[in-house]
Order: structure tokens, then C-alpha cells, then sequence
């Protein structure tokens, strides 16, 4: 099957491409509208005066066409082109603020969090979204949501990443269309008593109450937070623990309600409801009642974006199913992708997004390849190669990606799929039941303990596959560059498995090359390269110098700094560390550093920087006047109070000041 030359994957294809440019470039939407408008012009003149929308130039026009929109459609996504956001609002000061709780998220070891809606400041009406903190404490209760509140506080903006190769998250968290956060406290917000109910709070109050029933029940902790993610999509409950080794096994997409949870529901309801097409107009009457089967499924489970996105893509896929044909699945799938941008755009940025469409696209196309590579006589193993394969398409689609954001790959996935998807329909199944049964105080004793020990078996085999760490590949760098050219690879590979001739193989050849001069290229250039960094952490002093793949780490806590390190060697390729104690003065290309700690104690020689750790009670001028430094720097581990008195004092000497908890980390040698 040849995807490209399928009319709704060239447009697709196009409106990514379009939302991509728009990501790194600033076009005015009323240029882009009008330069559509024109463009549609032509195309009309092209296809009604002309007769012949085959030309090159009809196709050429309607591609740059639909890129144009992908550019606008990013480009109205963006808050600064929405007037009613906040964000077009001068908020410096104190104001108050109406919010509505939009989405309950997973609390910290501090504080409750939430996603909120702005809807108006100071009384004049307003849109957007804000992460809400609200402290662990007794005196502030749970938010629920479409709870209403008025805050008088000001916003802040999402900190950025303080440290090199460290995950973004106000990044990720932009991508969601959230630019600010606000903390609450006792005293600066006053929950309304009138609330507008909305759908997201109907289907959050109905979740409320199914977990309610079955906490009444004798489902074991973990077995009841696997339940809730299965059937209702909320993991928030579920222990680092056990997300860890379902990650490890490569199933942690069964804890992730999504593609792979809607597409067994649907096929779940295929089966059920094949009595309908002996009705009349039958098949229709089938496919309504799915679609809408499947969204009231996406309303229990809170409408969340990854849900949302899942349903509409397979109520497409429904539509190709009842349309029976084999071809209209890789165009009703390349036409759902095309929606669900065109109305969202920022979803092409979010991991789950681009993993779903990437595994059902290879599902699609490349499970049939696979079934006409071996036909099994026998009924066992005819099962068992259609559950490879769909592992193996699904795998092979979702590996480039898996390899650029989690660097690392499960080497037994395929066990994992094995021995779960093919009981997940049960599963599935069975959980639905239960939560109606519960629903209706009516579920059966036996029915819970046995739903209990199912749960519990199918975590057993994940933490059974999770524990063989020789078969766990960690650790693996791989950058955006990498990405591109295993899809390069992947795609023609495929090609040249369909049919084999001297274009395809020349692609793939290029390909390979591609990834090979890559890395030789990557080699080299961090072979030359050397800095010495001052990372940022909380009451620890870590010290790094990088000298070609070698790190040599200078800290007071060896532990406390083990996950920074851990991203930054993926990222660098490093491939030794040392570590070593923390001394009072080090020589950095001629330059000299004094690090002075809580005991004060320092050398009266000239320094060209100060490294102040440990909040050392000194005074600061007298200091400056002895050893005369160029620069003052404090991490992490100093007091705040001593921060600020600091600043003001370099800042009254005229002297360079850096604080890697405002400006990040600090660079001795670029």
C-alpha cells in the first residue's frame, strides 16, 4: 500500500508541515488570510474554468495552500492573537482574579495542583489557563472540578529550566496553552458558594462517585489505581513504583487510557452489537450507536485532550470499518489527523498525540505486510503472529519517538504485548461491568475479588518482564536529527519490504549513511569540546567539568545529584564519570575560583570569581576589598535572605552577580 498517494495524506502531511513553519516563524494572521483567500481564488479559477484540477499546478497551489494553513492555524492558537486572553492584559499588579477549576493534576510532596480557567480580572472578562498550587495543609480543602474562586495575588510565569539537558516543563506546559502559575494561602482567595456546572465538571463528579462505590469494595490499593486509569483515565493515584515498571516493560501504554483503550472497546463493541445490521439500515444504526457509545465513554473519563483526541480518531476509524473498505482506513485516519489539527494545532506537540497516530499509522500500514509474510497452519500460531505483528507494526512506528523523548527501549516489549493485549478486551470488558455493577450497589463479592486477582496477575507478568534489566536498554542519546532519519529509514525499509527497486533501496541506503555520518559528525564535535559548569540544586554544590565524553563531578552530595547528571551525560553522549569532593579554590583556564562554604574560612590572594555555598556569614564588602573578584556567584545551597543582601551589596559595588536559582546554571568556560 503506497500512503502517499492518498489525497487526505498529502493534505495532512501539509498541515503539519504548515503548523511546523508557524512554530518558528511570526507571519500576520490578516496576511496569511488574505494570501489563502488569494490562493483559493485560483484554485476555483483552476478547477471550474479550467476543467483540469490534475496539473501540477493545481496540486503544487493546493499544497502551499494548505500549508498556509497550518501556518495560520498555529498562528491563531497563540494567546498574544486572542484578545480576550489574559496575557494581552496589563497584570503587573495585584488583582483580583475570577478562576474555575478546569482539571485536578497529580499532587507533589508540597502542594496540591490544578489547572484553572481564568475568566475575568478585575471584573472585565477574560480566557486562559493557569496552573494552580495550592499548599498540603488543613486549612486550605481539596479543590474540585468547576470549583469557582477569587484570588488577589499576582501571577507568575513558569520557571525555566535552571540546568542543561534538564526537561522543560514550562515548555510543556506552553504546548498546553498554560504561560503562568498562582499559589495560594490562607489569605489571598475566597472559594465562591455559586458555581456554572460545566460537562467537565459533571463527568469529574460522576468519576467522584464510581470511586467512591468501589473504594467501598475490597480492591487492593494498587489494584484500584490500575482500575481507575484503565476504565476512568485517572492515574494520579498510581505509585511512581508501579508506573516505573510498566514503563520498564514496555506496557506503560495500558495505564495511559488512549488509542490502544478505545480501539479494543470499539472492536469490543463491533462484536456486541453485530445483531443490529440484520435491521434495517442496520450497519448505520450500528456505527451511531458506537460513536456515541464511545463518547460517552470519553465523558467518563473527563474529556481529558488525550481522550478526546482518541475517540475522534477512531470514530473515524469506525467510519472506515463500516465503509469496508480496506484503502478508506489510511484515508479516513490521515482525515482525522487533519481535523483534530486544523480545530487544535498545539496537539502536534504533545507526546501521546504524535505516538498514537505514529503506531496506528504503521498498524495500518504495516501489520498486512507482515501477515503476508508467514500464513501459520495452525489456529495458535495464526493468533499469536497477528499479536506479534500488531506489536512489532506498532512498535516500529512509536521507536524513533520513544528513543528522542524517554531514551530508552524495552527489549521485551513484544512478551509484554503477548500476554496482555490479548486479555485487555476482557479486561476492558470486565471493568466496565464493574463499574456499573458498583454503580448500582449491586456488584457481586465474588466479581470484585476475582477483577481484584486480574489486576493483580496481569501487574505480576509486567513486573516480572520489568525485572529483567539485561533486556532494558537505558541511557540512549538520540536527538531531533536522529529522529528524521530513522523515519527516513523506517519508511523506506518498508518500501523496499513491499517492492524492491533501485530508488527505494538508493533512500534507504542515504538514510543509513545519513545516521552514520551523523554520529561520526556528533563524535567529533564532542570530542572537542570542554566546559566547566556550575549546576543549580538545592542544599548541594555540584561542580562539573567536561572534557570530550568525560565528566569530572566536583559535589558535596554524590547522590542528590545523580538524576542531573543523568541528563546531561545522555545529552553530551558522555560515557565516563568521575566524581570527587569539593575543594576551596580550583584553576579554570588561568582563572582562579575560591569557594567559600558555612565555615567562612578563606585566602586573602585575588580571585577572578567567589562561589558562595552554605550561606557563609561574612561580610561581603570586606571580602570584595581583599580578594577583589571579578564576579560573585551563589548556588543553591545559600538561605535567600543572604541571596538578596548579596545582590544589593554587588549591586551597589558595580559588581557582576549570579544566582543560578533565578539565572541558571553558570558558565566558567562555554
Amino acid at each position: 500500500m503506497n500512503l502517499f498517494k492518498f489525497i487526505s495524506v498529502k493534505l495532512g502531511i501539509s498541515l503539519v508541515l504548515g503548523i511546523l513553519i508557524g512554530r518558528h516563524t511570526t507571519i500576520s494572521p490578516v496576511l496569511l488570510f488574505s494570501f489563502i483567500s488569494l490562493n483559493l481564488g485560483l484554485l476555483g479559477f483552476l478547477f471550474f474554468k479550467k476543467r483540469n484540477h490534475n496539473t501540477q499546478l493545481f496540486g503544487l497551489l493546493f499544497g502551499i495552500t494548505t500549508i498556509a494553513l497550518g501556518v495560520l492555524t498555529y498562528s491563531m492558537a497563540q494567546p498574544k492573537n486572542k484578545l480576550s486572553h489574559y496575557t494581552n492584559s496589563q497584570f503587573e499588579n495585584t488583582e483580583i482574579w475570577t478562576i474555575k477549576i478546569r482539571e485536578v493534576l497529580k499532587s507533589n510532596s508540597f502542594s496540591d495542583r490544578y489547572i484553572a480557567s481564568v475568566q475575568s480580572a478585575e471584573g472585565v472578562k477574560k480566557s486562559g489557563k493557569i496552573i494552580l498550587n495550592a499548599p498540603i495543609d488543613s486549612t486550605i480543602s481539596k479543590f474540585k472540578v468547576d470549583d469557582e474562586l477569587l484570588i488577589y495575588t499576582m501571577f507568575s510565569k513558569i520557571r525555566q529550566p535552571l540546568n542543561p539537558h534538564q526537561f522543560d516543563y514550562a515548555s510543556y506546559l506552553n504546548d498546553l496553552g498554560v504561560y503562568h502559575q498562582v499559589s495560594l494561602n490562607q489569605g489571598n482567595y475566597i472559594k465562591t458558594k455559586k458555581n456554572t456546572q460545566t460537562i467537565y465538571g459533571i463527568a469529574a463528579s460522576t468519576r467522584s462517585k464510581i470511586i467512591s462505590k468501589l473504594q467501598q469494595t475490597n480492591f487492593g490499593k494498587e489494584e484500584l489505581a490500575i482500575i481507575q486509569a484503565l476504565i476512568l483515565g485517572q492515574r494520579n493515584d498510581i505509585s511512581d513504583e508501579t508506573y516505573d515498571t510498566y514503563k520498564n516493560a514496555g506496557a506503560v501504554h495500558v495505564l495511559a487510557l488512549s488509542g490502544l483503550h478505545i480501539g479494543v472497546i470499539l472492536f469490543l463493541l463491533q462484536f456486541i452489537l453485530s445483531p443490529l445490521e440484520q435491521l434495517p439500515k442496520g450497519k448505520t444504526l450500528k456505527l451511531i450507536v458506537i460513536v456515541i457509545l464511545l463518547w460517552g465513554f470519553a465523558f467518563l473519563a473527563g474529556f481529558s485532550a488525550s481522550i478526546i483526541r482518541a475517540v475522534t480518531m477512531f470514530s473515524f476509524i469506525a467510519y472506515a470499518i463500516h465503509l469496508n473498505r480496506p484503502t478508506n482506513m489510511v484515508n479516513i485516519l490521515a482525515l482525522s489527523l487533519f481535523f483534530i489539527l486544523l480545530f487544535n494545532p498545539m496537539l502536534l506537540f504533545q507526546v501521546g498525540f504524535q505516538m498514537s497516530y505514529a503506531a496506528v499509522f504503521a498498524i495500518v500500514w504495516v501489520y498486512p505486510l507482515l501477515q503476508n509474510f508467514w500464513f501459520p497452519k495452525y489456529w495458535i500460531l495464526q493468533k499469536g503472529w497477528q499479536l506479534l505483528s500488531v506489536s512489532i507494526a506498532a512498535q516500529l512506528g512509536v521507536l524513533p519517538i520513544s528513543l528522542f523523548y524517554f531514551h530508552q527501549f524495552p527489549g521485551l516489549f513484544f512478551i509484554s504485548n503477548l500476554l496482555i493485549v490479548p486479555f485487555l478486551g476482557i479486561i476492558l470488558g470486565l471493568g466496565i461491568l464493574v463499574v456499573l455493577l458498583a454503580m448500582l450497589n449491586i456488584l457481586p463479592a465474588f466479581l470484585a475479588s476475582f477483577y481484584n486477582t486480574l489486576i493483580y496477575l496481569m501487574t505480576s507478568v509486567v513486573g516480572w518482564v520489568a525485572q529483567q534489566e539485561a533486556f532494558i536498554f537505558k541511557n540512549i542519546s538520540f536527538d531531533w536529527v536522529q529522529l528524521l532519519i530513522s523515519y527516513v529509514i523506517i519508511i523506506s525499509m518498508v518500501l523496499v519490504f513491499t517492492k524492491t527497486s533501485f530508488k527505494r533501496l538508493a533512500f534507504l541506503l542515504i538514510g543509513i549513511i545519513g545516521l552514520q555520518s551523523w554520529a561520526f559528525y556528533q563524535k567529533r564535535e564532542i570530542m572537542k569540546k570542554e566546559q566547566v559548569v556550575l549546576l543549580h540544586q538545592s542544599r548541594n554544590t555540584v561542580l562539573l567539568h567536561q572534557k570530550g565524553k568525560k565528566l569530572h563531578l566536583y559535589t558535596r552530595n554524590k547522590s542528590r545529584s545523580n538524576q542531573i547528571i543523568k541528563n546531561y551525560m545522555i545529552a553530551e553522549h558522555s560515557d565516563t564519570l568521575i566524581y570527587d569532593s569539593l575543594q576551596n579554590n580550583y584553576q579554570i583556564q588561568n582563572k582562579k575560583l575560591l569557594i567559600i562554604d558555612s565555615t567562612s574560612i578563606y585566602s586573602t590572594h585575588k580571585v577572578n570569581y567567589i562561589l558562595m555555598t552554605q550561606s557563609p556569614k561574612i561580610n561581603l564588602e570586606r571580602l570584595v576589598d581583599s580578594v577583589q573578584p571579578k564576579m560573585i556567584i551563589a548556588d543553591g545551597t545559600n538561605y535567600k535572605t543572604y541571596i538578596s543582601r548579596w545582590k544589593e551589596t554587588c549591586k551597589k559595588r558595580k559588581l557582576p552577580f549570579h544566582y543560578t536559582g533565578e539565572k541558571g546554571a553558570y558558565y566558567f568556560i562555554p
